[in-house]
């Protein structure tokens, strides 16, 4: 099992969420590590947020951009974040680790009129939440 700093040597993670019938969706995304939580931003209606709102129960795994796995597989629970000073130190973690790709793609979400739709994620690895999946 990787730890918070293991993990944060990649860049990207396949975060897998789940449908109701169970089956699994892989994404490969932007992360970063804060603390001991992994934070990743979203689109508020993606369908990653949607079937986190039913189950915080994922899947994480370290991948590159095409969502190839570049480690292993651990249980994980998500949660979506609300809270202004949490996604203040989101933000500052992904803009640390990403630098000027993270200002530039702030950029374009602001002058598309994107960047108020987000959906940040906080991510604890090795922890399940509520039953496994069908």
């Amino acid at each position: 099992m990787e730890t918070i700093g293991e993990f944060n040597r990649h860049r990207y993670l396949n975060l897998a969420t789940f449908r109701l019938d169970g089956s699994e969706v892989q994404t490969p995304v932007w992360f970063a590590a804060a603390g001991e939580r992994l934070y990743v931003f979203t689109a508020r209606d993606s369908g990653k947020v949607k079937r986190l709102r039913r189950s915080a129960r994922a899947r994480i795994a370290p991948c590159d951009v095409r969502g190839r796995i570049l480690g292993a597989w651990q249980e994980a629970s998500v949660r979506i974040v609300t809270e202004h000073r949490t996604i203040g130190l989101a933000q500052g973690a992904l803009r640390a680790k990403y630098g000027w790709q993270m200002w530039l793609t702030d950029l374009g979400s602001r002058l598309a009129g994107r960047i108020q739709n987000r959906s940040w994620l906080e991510i604890v690895p090795g922890r399940q939440s509520g039953p496994p999946a069908p």
